[in-house]
């Protein structure tokens, strides 16, 4: 005797949003990345000018040599190295990967990424999506998607009524 077993086949809706897009686009987001930027832009200018001072002491430096005794250019030499290392410490602490400007992002942006990820759970649920993928420009984990299954805007559009 055979016996065969059939298994209802659910059918699976998938669908995709571009989560690049919804963080361009969704105002709390692009708040959170101009004060980042204004962030960064301050450091950057500090940075830059502790450079120049650094340059402008190393012209100065290489210009008087010449002229210098033994000991004198042996402390000039000791301030430059000493100014090189606050300037490479500065850009360290303000854009290394442990920096404060990463600091910043995470503090700022993971919150509306946490929010963006629960709206896209919602309406996941709603169009009764089995799966959702992302579609970005950095990472494509999709090679094709029909517009038709595009949640993007609908994301997007939930995230701004949602204030």
């Amino acid at each position: 005797m055979v016996s065969f077993n059939f298994v209802n086949a659910q059918t699976l809706k998938i669908g995709y949003v571009n989560s690049a897009k919804i963080l361009q686009e969704y105002p709390e987001a692009q708040e959170a990345q101009k004060k980042l930027d204004n962030m960064g832009k301050a450091w950057q200018s500090e940075l830059e000018k502790m450079s120049k001072e650094l340059q402008k002491k190393y012209e100065d430096y290489q210009k008087q040599q010449g002229m210098m005794t033994e000991q004198k250019k042996l402390a000039a030499q000791q301030e430059l190295v000493e100014m090189e290392q606050k300037v490479y410490q500065y850009r360290n602490d303000k854009f290394g990967s442990d920096g404060e400007l990463a600091q910043e992002t995470e503090k700022l942006l993971q919150p509306i990424k946490d929010k963006i990820l629960k709206v896209i759970q919602q309406v996941a649920k709603e169009e009764k999506l089995t799966f959702v993928f992302d579609r970005n420009e950095t990472i494509m984990v999709m090679l094709y998607g029909d517009p038709a299954y595009d949640y993007t805007y609908k994301v997007l559009d939930r995230l701004k009524r949602s204030k």
